[in-house]
Protein backbone atom coordinates (compact mmCIF):
# COMPACT_ATOMS: atom_id res chain seq x y z
CA UNK A 1 0.00 0.00 0.00
CA UNK A 2 1.40 3.29 -1.24
CA UNK A 3 0.96 6.72 0.09
CA UNK A 4 -1.94 8.92 -1.71
CA UNK A 5 0.18 10.50 -3.56
CA UNK A 6 1.75 7.84 -5.58
CA UNK A 7 -1.62 5.98 -6.26
CA UNK A 8 -2.94 8.58 -9.16
CA UNK A 9 -6.58 7.95 -9.65
CA UNK A 10 -7.72 10.46 -7.07
CA UNK A 11 -7.02 13.70 -10.38
CA UNK A 12 -5.72 16.30 -7.31
CA UNK A 13 -2.42 16.08 -4.81
CA UNK A 14 -1.84 17.25 -1.44
CA UNK A 15 0.04 20.14 -2.89
CA UNK A 16 -3.27 20.55 -4.90
CA UNK A 17 -4.31 20.83 -1.54
CA UNK A 18 -1.99 23.33 0.28
CA UNK A 19 -2.77 25.58 -2.11
CA UNK A 20 -6.02 25.64 -1.32
CA UNK A 21 -7.06 24.91 -5.02
CA UNK A 22 -10.90 24.89 -5.75
CA UNK A 23 -12.57 21.24 -6.05
CA UNK A 24 -15.92 19.58 -6.59
CA UNK A 25 -16.33 16.31 -7.18
CA UNK A 26 -19.39 13.74 -7.77
CA UNK A 27 -22.18 12.38 -5.61
CA UNK A 28 -21.51 8.53 -6.70
CA UNK A 29 -19.64 7.92 -3.23
CA UNK A 30 -23.09 8.94 -1.69
CA UNK A 31 -25.73 7.35 -3.23
CA UNK A 32 -24.56 4.61 -5.66
CA UNK A 33 -25.52 0.96 -4.81
CA UNK A 34 -22.58 -0.15 -7.26
CA UNK A 35 -20.26 1.71 -5.63
CA UNK A 36 -21.40 0.56 -2.36
CA UNK A 37 -20.92 -2.74 -3.43
CA UNK A 38 -17.17 -1.78 -4.84
CA UNK A 39 -16.31 -0.42 -1.18
CA UNK A 40 -16.56 -4.30 -0.45
CA UNK A 41 -13.99 -5.40 -2.39
CA UNK A 42 -11.64 -1.92 -2.76
CA UNK A 43 -11.86 -0.21 0.45
CA UNK A 44 -12.87 -1.68 3.79
CA UNK A 45 -10.70 -5.32 3.13
CA UNK A 46 -7.72 -2.82 2.76
CA UNK A 47 -7.63 -0.01 5.37
CA UNK A 48 -6.54 -0.35 9.45
CA UNK A 49 -9.99 0.07 10.97
CA UNK A 50 -10.61 0.97 14.85
CA UNK A 51 -12.22 -1.78 16.49
CA UNK A 52 -12.21 -0.93 20.14
CA UNK A 53 -10.29 -0.23 23.16
CA UNK A 54 -7.65 -2.20 24.92
CA UNK A 55 -9.38 -2.06 28.29
CA UNK A 56 -12.52 -3.78 26.56
CA UNK A 57 -10.40 -7.16 26.92
CA UNK A 58 -9.71 -6.78 30.53
CA UNK A 59 -9.43 -10.89 30.71
CA UNK A 60 -7.69 -13.48 28.70
CA UNK A 61 -10.60 -14.97 27.00
CA UNK A 62 -12.48 -11.97 25.85
CA UNK A 63 -13.25 -11.62 22.57
CA UNK A 64 -16.07 -9.57 20.76
CA UNK A 65 -16.92 -9.22 16.53
CA UNK A 66 -16.03 -6.18 14.53
CA UNK A 67 -18.44 -6.03 11.48
CA UNK A 68 -18.50 -4.04 8.83
CA UNK A 69 -20.12 -4.18 5.23
CA UNK A 70 -20.09 -8.02 4.33
CA UNK A 71 -17.14 -8.76 6.72
CA UNK A 72 -17.21 -9.71 10.73
CA UNK A 73 -13.34 -9.96 12.64
CA UNK A 74 -13.47 -11.59 15.60
CA UNK A 75 -11.10 -10.12 17.91
CA UNK A 76 -10.08 -11.86 21.18
CA UNK A 77 -7.54 -11.33 23.69
CA UNK A 78 -5.36 -14.44 24.16
CA UNK A 79 -2.60 -13.40 27.02
CA UNK A 80 -1.95 -11.29 29.44
CA UNK A 81 -0.21 -7.77 29.10
CA UNK A 82 -1.14 -4.27 26.45
CA UNK A 83 0.64 -5.53 23.41
CA UNK A 84 -0.34 -6.41 20.27
CA UNK A 85 1.05 -9.99 20.60
CA UNK A 86 -1.71 -10.53 23.56
CA UNK A 87 -4.56 -10.36 21.06
CA UNK A 88 -6.07 -12.12 18.22
CA UNK A 89 -7.77 -11.44 14.74
CA UNK A 90 -9.73 -13.96 12.72
CA UNK A 91 -12.55 -13.95 9.79
CA UNK A 92 -15.42 -14.86 11.44
CA UNK A 93 -15.99 -18.21 9.44
CA UNK A 94 -15.49 -21.70 9.12
CA UNK A 95 -13.05 -22.60 6.50
CA UNK A 96 -15.58 -25.80 5.52
CA UNK A 97 -18.35 -24.38 4.34
CA UNK A 98 -18.63 -20.60 5.20
CA UNK A 99 -20.72 -20.69 7.99
CA UNK A 100 -19.99 -18.08 10.82
CA UNK A 101 -18.65 -19.23 13.67
CA UNK A 102 -20.35 -16.33 15.83
CA UNK A 103 -23.31 -15.40 14.66
CA UNK A 104 -24.09 -11.86 13.86
CA UNK A 105 -27.79 -11.20 12.98
CA UNK A 106 -28.22 -7.88 11.08
CA UNK A 107 -28.45 -4.23 12.93
CA UNK A 108 -26.23 -5.86 16.07
CA UNK A 109 -23.05 -3.86 16.67
CA UNK A 110 -21.03 -6.50 17.61
CA UNK A 111 -21.49 -9.70 19.50
CA UNK A 112 -19.12 -10.40 22.76
CA UNK A 113 -17.95 -12.63 25.40
CA UNK A 114 -16.23 -14.02 28.08
CA UNK A 115 -14.09 -17.41 28.73
CA UNK A 116 -13.56 -18.82 25.32
CA UNK A 117 -11.07 -21.34 25.00
CA UNK A 118 -12.12 -22.59 21.01
CA UNK A 119 -14.87 -21.90 18.56
CA UNK A 120 -16.87 -24.37 17.73
CA UNK A 121 -18.53 -24.15 14.34
CA UNK A 122 -22.73 -24.22 14.79
CA UNK A 123 -22.93 -26.15 11.80
CA UNK A 124 -20.96 -29.39 11.63
CA UNK A 125 -18.58 -28.83 14.94
CA UNK A 126 -15.22 -27.89 13.18
CA UNK A 127 -13.25 -26.85 16.54
CA UNK A 128 -10.61 -24.54 16.24
CA UNK A 129 -8.51 -23.36 19.32
CA UNK A 130 -7.49 -19.10 20.00
CA UNK A 131 -4.48 -19.59 17.99
CA UNK A 132 -6.88 -20.41 14.90
CA UNK A 133 -5.53 -23.84 14.47
CA UNK A 134 -8.28 -26.64 13.75
CA UNK A 135 -8.40 -29.31 16.52
CA UNK A 136 -10.92 -31.26 15.62
CA UNK A 137 -13.14 -32.20 12.35
CA UNK A 138 -15.19 -34.89 11.48
CA UNK A 139 -13.93 -37.68 9.45
CA UNK A 140 -11.06 -36.25 8.05
CA UNK A 141 -10.48 -39.74 6.39
CA UNK A 142 -13.11 -38.76 3.83
CA UNK A 143 -10.77 -36.49 2.49
CA UNK A 144 -8.37 -38.82 2.23
CA UNK A 145 -6.21 -37.10 4.63
CA UNK A 146 -5.26 -34.57 2.24
CA UNK A 147 -6.48 -31.68 4.37
CA UNK A 148 -3.30 -29.55 5.47
CA UNK A 149 -3.77 -27.40 8.49
CA UNK A 150 -3.27 -24.19 6.40
CA UNK A 151 -6.41 -25.54 4.84
CA UNK A 152 -8.57 -26.30 7.54
CA UNK A 153 -7.29 -23.18 10.09
CA UNK A 154 -9.10 -19.79 10.19
CA UNK A 155 -8.33 -17.29 8.15
CA UNK A 156 -6.15 -14.86 10.36
CA UNK A 157 -6.57 -11.17 9.98
CA UNK A 158 -3.71 -8.20 11.01
CA UNK A 159 -4.10 -6.58 14.42
CA UNK A 160 -2.12 -4.12 16.09
CA UNK A 161 -2.67 -1.28 18.55
CA UNK A 162 -2.52 2.68 18.46
CA UNK A 163 -3.27 4.87 21.64
CA UNK A 164 -5.00 2.31 23.59
CA UNK A 165 -7.52 1.42 20.31
CA UNK A 166 -7.01 -1.97 19.24
CA UNK A 167 -6.98 -1.79 14.92
CA UNK A 168 -7.62 -4.27 12.03
CA UNK A 169 -6.52 -4.68 8.41
CA UNK A 170 -7.42 -7.79 6.43
CA UNK A 171 -4.87 -6.98 3.66
CA UNK A 172 -1.97 -8.85 4.41
CA UNK A 173 0.30 -7.16 1.99
CA UNK A 174 -1.14 -3.81 3.63
CA UNK A 175 1.70 -1.35 5.84
CA UNK A 176 1.91 -1.24 9.15
CA UNK A 177 -0.32 0.41 11.46
CA UNK A 178 2.65 2.46 12.44
CA UNK A 179 3.65 3.89 8.59
CA UNK A 180 -0.31 4.05 8.13
CA UNK A 181 -1.17 6.87 11.43
CA UNK A 182 2.00 8.45 9.68
CA UNK A 183 3.08 12.12 11.34
CA UNK A 184 -0.91 12.03 12.56
CA UNK A 185 0.06 9.72 14.98
CA UNK A 186 3.37 11.03 16.09
CA UNK A 187 1.04 13.86 17.07
CA UNK A 188 -1.71 12.50 18.45
CA UNK A 189 1.19 9.84 20.42
CA UNK A 190 1.56 13.15 22.67
CA UNK A 191 -1.94 13.08 24.36
CA UNK A 192 -1.29 9.82 25.64
CA UNK A 193 -5.06 8.23 24.31
CA UNK A 194 -3.87 4.85 26.01
CA UNK A 195 -4.43 6.59 29.12
CA UNK A 196 -8.05 8.00 28.45
CA UNK A 197 -10.84 5.77 29.27
CA UNK A 198 -14.56 5.47 27.96
CA UNK A 199 -16.39 8.25 29.98
CA UNK A 200 -19.89 7.02 27.61
CA UNK A 201 -20.42 5.80 24.51
CA UNK A 202 -23.47 5.04 22.08
CA UNK A 203 -24.59 4.53 18.89
CA UNK A 204 -27.65 4.46 16.50
CA UNK A 205 -28.99 3.23 13.07
CA UNK A 206 -28.86 7.13 10.91
CA UNK A 207 -30.34 7.49 7.19
CA UNK A 208 -27.28 8.81 5.35
CA UNK A 209 -24.80 7.24 4.04
CA UNK A 210 -21.53 6.64 6.08
CA UNK A 211 -19.62 9.21 4.50
CA UNK A 212 -22.45 11.98 4.55
CA UNK A 213 -22.23 11.28 8.39
CA UNK A 214 -18.60 11.73 9.27
CA UNK A 215 -18.27 14.62 7.18
CA UNK A 216 -20.71 16.31 9.56
CA UNK A 217 -17.52 16.38 12.28
CA UNK A 218 -14.64 17.26 9.84
CA UNK A 219 -14.94 20.68 9.76
CA UNK A 220 -15.88 23.74 11.87
CA UNK A 221 -16.93 25.35 9.20
CA UNK A 222 -20.85 24.45 9.79
CA UNK A 223 -20.70 25.91 13.08
CA UNK A 224 -21.76 29.59 12.27
CA UNK A 225 -24.80 28.21 9.96
CA UNK A 226 -25.89 24.77 12.60
CA UNK A 227 -24.96 25.67 15.81
CA UNK A 228 -25.57 29.75 16.04
CA UNK A 229 -26.58 29.74 20.07
CA UNK A 230 -22.74 29.23 19.92
CA UNK A 231 -21.41 32.47 17.97
CA UNK A 232 -22.94 34.51 21.24
CA UNK A 233 -19.39 32.81 22.99
CA UNK A 234 -16.46 32.37 20.57
CA UNK A 235 -15.79 32.60 16.83
CA UNK A 236 -15.60 29.65 14.68
CA UNK A 237 -13.59 31.05 11.88
CA UNK A 238 -11.82 27.62 11.02
CA UNK A 239 -8.91 25.83 8.65
CA UNK A 240 -7.96 22.26 7.98
CA UNK A 241 -4.83 20.20 6.37
CA UNK A 242 -4.13 16.97 4.37
CA UNK A 243 -1.66 14.79 6.27
CA UNK A 244 -1.54 12.29 3.71
CA UNK A 245 -4.21 9.52 4.48
CA UNK A 246 -5.43 11.81 7.13
CA UNK A 247 -6.13 15.08 8.33
CA UNK A 248 -6.41 17.69 10.75
CA UNK A 249 -8.71 20.89 11.12
CA UNK A 250 -8.33 23.84 13.92
CA UNK A 251 -9.68 27.35 14.61
CA UNK A 252 -7.96 30.13 12.96
CA UNK A 253 -7.67 33.66 14.12
CA UNK A 254 -8.11 36.91 12.54
CA UNK A 255 -6.69 38.60 15.50
CA UNK A 256 -3.52 38.80 16.39
CA UNK A 257 -4.01 39.47 20.24
CA UNK A 258 -5.67 35.64 20.04
CA UNK A 259 -3.03 33.95 18.67
CA UNK A 260 -1.44 31.19 20.65
CA UNK A 261 -0.10 28.07 20.69
CA UNK A 262 -3.37 26.35 22.26
CA UNK A 263 -6.17 28.98 20.31
CA UNK A 264 -5.63 26.40 17.04
CA UNK A 265 -8.42 23.69 19.65
CA UNK A 266 -10.23 23.74 22.09
CA UNK A 267 -8.85 25.64 24.97
CA UNK A 268 -8.73 29.18 23.59
CA UNK A 269 -10.29 32.46 24.57
CA UNK A 270 -13.89 33.50 24.08
CA UNK A 271 -15.00 36.98 22.29
CA UNK A 272 -16.20 39.40 24.70
CA UNK A 273 -14.30 42.84 26.35
CA UNK A 274 -13.15 40.49 29.63
CA UNK A 275 -11.50 37.27 28.39
CA UNK A 276 -11.95 36.03 32.42
CA UNK A 277 -15.74 35.58 31.60
CA UNK A 278 -16.13 34.72 27.65
CA UNK A 279 -13.45 31.79 28.24
CA UNK A 280 -15.61 30.71 30.98
CA UNK A 281 -18.67 31.02 28.78
CA UNK A 282 -17.54 29.69 25.77
CA UNK A 283 -16.01 26.15 27.48
CA UNK A 284 -19.29 26.01 29.57
CA UNK A 285 -21.28 26.51 26.63
CA UNK A 286 -19.39 23.92 24.05
CA UNK A 287 -18.89 21.28 27.57
CA UNK A 288 -22.84 20.76 28.48
CA UNK A 289 -23.92 21.12 25.00
CA UNK A 290 -22.52 18.47 23.49
CA UNK A 291 -22.91 16.16 26.26
CA UNK A 292 -20.24 17.18 28.98
CA UNK A 293 -17.02 16.81 26.06
CA UNK A 294 -14.99 19.05 24.38
CA UNK A 295 -13.51 19.41 27.81
CA UNK A 296 -13.31 18.10 31.65
CA UNK A 297 -15.73 19.80 34.49
CA UNK A 298 -12.22 20.18 36.05
CA UNK A 299 -11.16 22.55 32.81
CA UNK A 300 -14.98 24.03 33.13
CA UNK A 301 -14.65 24.70 36.79
CA UNK A 302 -10.58 26.26 36.57
CA UNK A 303 -12.24 28.63 34.04
CA UNK A 304 -15.20 30.01 36.29
CA UNK A 305 -12.96 30.69 39.03
CA UNK A 306 -11.07 33.37 36.72
CA UNK A 307 -13.26 36.19 37.11
CA UNK A 308 -12.20 35.60 40.91
CA UNK A 309 -8.29 34.45 40.22
CA UNK A 310 -7.42 37.53 38.08
CA UNK A 311 -7.68 41.48 37.30
CA UNK A 312 -10.31 42.56 34.79
CA UNK A 313 -7.52 43.96 32.89
CA UNK A 314 -5.95 40.30 32.37
CA UNK A 315 -5.29 39.63 28.23
CA UNK A 316 -6.76 36.57 26.59
CA UNK A 317 -2.63 34.70 26.94
CA UNK A 318 -2.82 35.43 30.86
CA UNK A 319 -6.26 33.75 31.43
CA UNK A 320 -5.03 30.71 29.00
CA UNK A 321 -2.22 30.30 31.07
CA UNK A 322 -3.40 30.64 34.53
CA UNK A 323 -6.65 28.78 33.95
CA UNK A 324 -4.24 25.48 32.37
CA UNK A 325 -2.18 25.91 35.51
CA UNK A 326 -5.09 25.90 37.67
CA UNK A 327 -6.74 22.83 35.77
CA UNK A 328 -3.23 20.65 35.92
CA UNK A 329 -2.79 21.09 39.44
CA UNK A 330 -6.60 20.76 40.40
CA UNK A 331 -6.00 17.34 38.29
CA UNK A 332 -2.64 16.01 39.74
CA UNK A 333 -4.71 16.92 43.44
CA UNK A 334 -7.25 14.31 42.32
CA UNK A 335 -4.83 11.82 40.96
CA UNK A 336 -4.91 12.73 37.13
CA UNK A 337 -1.15 13.53 35.48
CA UNK A 338 -1.27 15.56 32.41
CA UNK A 339 0.79 14.63 29.38
CA UNK A 340 3.59 17.06 28.80
CA UNK A 341 2.94 18.36 25.43
CA UNK A 342 5.39 20.68 23.69
CA UNK A 343 3.87 24.08 22.62
CA UNK A 344 5.14 23.25 18.48
CA UNK A 345 2.78 20.31 18.79
CA UNK A 346 0.03 21.74 20.76
CA UNK A 347 0.07 23.87 18.16
CA UNK A 348 0.76 22.11 15.55
CA UNK A 349 -1.86 18.93 16.71
CA UNK A 350 -5.23 21.18 15.84
CA UNK A 351 -8.39 20.90 17.27
CA UNK A 352 -9.56 17.16 15.48
CA UNK A 353 -8.13 14.92 13.04
CA UNK A 354 -9.50 12.92 10.67
CA UNK A 355 -8.38 9.68 10.32
CA UNK A 356 -9.33 7.41 7.04
CA UNK A 357 -11.49 6.28 6.34
CA UNK A 358 -14.43 6.47 9.46
CA UNK A 359 -12.82 7.91 12.29
CA UNK A 360 -12.73 11.58 13.76
CA UNK A 361 -11.07 12.68 17.27
CA UNK A 362 -11.02 16.28 19.13
CA UNK A 363 -8.54 16.46 21.17
CA UNK A 364 -7.43 17.79 24.31
CA UNK A 365 -4.76 17.09 26.91
CA UNK A 366 -6.96 15.25 29.19
CA UNK A 367 -9.89 13.76 27.38
CA UNK A 368 -10.22 12.52 23.52
CA UNK A 369 -13.97 13.36 23.10
CA UNK A 370 -16.32 13.87 20.96
CA UNK A 371 -15.34 11.00 18.72
CA UNK A 372 -16.70 9.47 16.07
CA UNK A 373 -16.72 6.09 14.11
CA UNK A 374 -18.97 5.58 11.16
CA UNK A 375 -19.75 1.97 8.94
CA UNK A 376 -21.86 1.28 6.51
CA UNK A 377 -25.06 -0.76 7.39
CA UNK A 378 -26.12 -3.76 5.20
CA UNK A 379 -26.67 -2.81 1.35
CA UNK A 380 -28.26 0.40 1.58
CA UNK A 381 -26.61 3.63 0.77
CA UNK A 382 -29.17 5.69 2.24
CA UNK A 383 -28.26 3.98 5.79
CA UNK A 384 -25.16 3.64 8.27
CA UNK A 385 -24.16 2.90 11.80
CA UNK A 386 -23.23 6.10 13.49
CA UNK A 387 -20.84 5.91 16.91
CA UNK A 388 -19.94 8.98 19.27
CA UNK A 389 -18.13 8.60 22.47
CA UNK A 390 -16.46 10.19 25.00
CA UNK A 391 -12.66 9.43 26.59
CA UNK A 392 -11.30 10.83 29.69
CA UNK A 393 -8.53 10.84 31.75
CA UNK A 394 -9.81 9.39 35.29
CA UNK A 395 -8.35 9.24 38.63
CA UNK A 396 -6.89 5.28 38.99
CA UNK A 397 -9.89 2.76 40.41
CA UNK A 398 -12.66 5.80 39.11
CA UNK A 399 -13.01 5.40 35.39
CA UNK A 400 -16.44 4.21 35.10
CA UNK A 401 -18.57 1.11 33.57
CA UNK A 402 -20.04 1.97 30.30
CA UNK A 403 -20.96 -0.25 27.45
CA UNK A 404 -22.03 0.52 23.60
CA UNK A 405 -25.88 1.53 24.22
CA UNK A 406 -28.20 1.84 21.00
CA UNK A 407 -29.84 5.09 21.39
CA UNK A 408 -33.16 6.41 19.87
CA UNK A 409 -32.31 9.64 17.93
CA UNK A 410 -33.47 12.65 20.29
CA UNK A 411 -31.78 15.55 21.88
CA UNK A 412 -32.48 13.66 25.79
CA UNK A 413 -30.10 10.96 24.16
CA UNK A 414 -27.41 12.70 21.94
CA UNK A 415 -28.12 16.69 23.46
CA UNK A 416 -28.95 19.94 21.42
CA UNK A 417 -25.73 20.40 19.44
CA UNK A 418 -25.70 16.51 17.78
CA UNK A 419 -28.90 16.85 17.26
CA UNK A 420 -28.33 19.53 15.00
CA UNK A 421 -25.56 17.93 13.19
CA UNK A 422 -28.14 14.88 13.01
CA UNK A 423 -30.70 17.30 10.98
CA UNK A 424 -27.81 18.38 8.44
CA UNK A 425 -26.58 14.58 7.74
CA UNK A 426 -30.26 13.29 6.76
CA UNK A 427 -30.97 16.10 4.72
CA UNK A 428 -28.07 16.16 3.00
CA UNK A 429 -28.81 12.68 2.20
CA UNK A 430 -32.06 13.89 0.74
CA UNK A 431 -31.10 16.99 -0.87
CA UNK A 432 -27.75 15.34 -3.39
CA UNK A 433 -30.60 13.18 -4.80
CA UNK A 434 -31.88 16.41 -6.56
CA UNK A 435 -31.52 16.90 -10.27
CA UNK A 436 -30.89 20.71 -9.44
CA UNK A 437 -27.92 20.17 -7.34
CA UNK A 438 -24.83 20.38 -9.38
CA UNK A 439 -22.12 19.01 -6.99
CA UNK A 440 -20.41 19.81 -3.30
CA UNK A 441 -18.33 22.97 -3.76
CA UNK A 442 -15.64 22.25 -0.79
CA UNK A 443 -14.43 25.26 0.96
CA UNK A 444 -10.87 24.68 0.60
CA UNK A 445 -9.46 26.09 3.52
CA UNK A 446 -11.94 25.01 6.34
CA UNK A 447 -13.37 22.16 4.38
CA UNK A 448 -9.91 20.35 2.94
CA UNK A 449 -10.88 17.40 5.46
CA UNK A 450 -13.45 16.74 3.50
CA UNK A 451 -11.61 17.13 0.06
CA UNK A 452 -8.97 14.72 1.74
CA UNK A 453 -11.72 11.79 2.28
CA UNK A 454 -13.14 11.60 -1.09
CA UNK A 455 -9.37 12.21 -2.69
CA UNK A 456 -7.78 9.01 -0.68
CA UNK A 457 -11.79 7.02 -1.34
CA UNK A 458 -10.79 7.91 -5.31
CA UNK A 459 -7.54 5.99 -4.90
CA UNK A 460 -8.66 3.21 -3.43
CA UNK A 461 -11.63 3.12 -5.12
CA UNK A 462 -9.78 2.97 -8.95
CA UNK A 463 -11.20 6.66 -9.36
CA UNK A 464 -14.48 6.22 -8.83
CA UNK A 465 -16.10 9.37 -7.70
CA UNK A 466 -12.56 11.33 -7.89
CA UNK A 467 -12.29 15.10 -6.91
CA UNK A 468 -11.37 17.13 -10.11
CA UNK A 469 -10.32 20.89 -10.01
CA UNK A 470 -12.75 23.38 -11.00
CA UNK A 471 -11.71 25.07 -14.20
CA UNK A 472 -12.08 28.92 -12.64
CA UNK A 473 -10.11 31.53 -14.55
CA UNK A 474 -8.31 33.85 -12.05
Amino acid sequence: MNRPETLGFANITGKDMDEEKLVTYPTEAFLSREYLAAEKRLLWPKVWQMVERVEDFPDVGDWMTYNVADESIIVMRVADGNSAEAFRAFHNVCPHRGRQLISVPDGVHSVRGKNRTNFVCGFHGWTFDTDGNNTYLLDPQDWHHKLTPEMTCLSTVKLDLWGGFIYINMDPDSVSLKEWMGRCGEILEYFEFDKMRYKWRQWAVYPCNWKVAIEAFLEPYHISGTHTQLLAYGDYYGASQQYGWHSVSKYDTREEKFKMAQSSGTVRAGKGDDARVSTYELIRENYETVMNTASTETLVNAAKRLVDELPETATPAECIDHWLKSAKADDAARGVIWPEIPPEIQAESGLAWGIFPNQNILHGVTFASPAYRVRPFGDDPDKCIFEAYALERFPEGEEPETEWVECERSEKEWGPVLMQDFSNMEFVQKGMKSAGFRGPLPNPHQEQKVVNLHRNLANFMEGRGAPTLLDVQD
